[in-house]
């Protein structure tokens, strides 16, 4: 063998370790997205038909559905790769600090009284930013697009104001599965096909 063909095996057993990735996560945003979604709908349903103030906390029932199915899907991932590559590693705390933030944002919009002008918009475009920057993180250009749609929709909840302001529940639900349903479902298909 010459050590030009040493050469180029060692380029190409390194371009290929260097191109593997573990890829993982394929159920964290429809862990989120189809809770998040549906009670959100479910919300909306019930001020209009009750107009109810105990409706409003239905939302309550969006983490403590998702969180579990998260730390459940986290341990497969895990026990199925062993590690945890930076990528992941980026994402996770991307999603926990978006979480962090949508709490922390709606209970200071709560105590000023503007929850119902704005929240739903921060958390729309919260959400949107979250799957647009996983979309450049993972190099998966559907949750880049998606991300950039669910951002941009986030602007109407802002219009929906007054006696208006369920509808923003509705609008909200939608960016949910503009941003996290139908990316999700198209990253579990490709990790299908990936491990496929």
């Amino acid at each position: 063998m010459t050590s030009e063909e040493e050469l180029d095996i060692i380029n190409r057993m390194r371009g290929e370790v260097m191109s593997r990735k573990d890829v993982t996560g394929e159920n964290l945003f429809l862990a989120w997205g189809y809770p998040t979604a549906i009670i959100l709908f479910i919300e909306f349903l019930a001020l209009m038909m009750w107009g109810e103030g105990w409706c409003v906390w239905l939302w309550t029932l969006i983490p403590m559905i998702g969180a579990p199915l998260m730390i459940h899907y986290l341990r497969v991932d895990y026990k199925r790769t062993q590690h945890r590559t930076h990528e992941q590693g980026y994402i996770l705390t991307l999603w926990i600090f978006i979480g962090i933030a949508s709490c922390v944002g709606g209970a200071a919009m709560g105590f000023a009284g503007v929850f119902e002008k704005f929240y739903f918009s921060y958390l729309g475009l919260l959400c949107g930013l979250g799957c647009f920057l996983t979309g450049i993180i993972l190099d998966f250009r559907p949750k880049t697009v998606c991300g950039i749609i669910a951002s941009l929709l986030s602007v109407v909840p802002l219009f929906l104001q007054g006696e208006y302001w369920p509808f923003q529940l509705l609008v909200t639900s939608f960016i949910t599965v503009i941003a996290l349903i139908i990316p999700g479902h198209l990253f579990k298909r490709y990790v299908r096909e990936y491990y496929s």
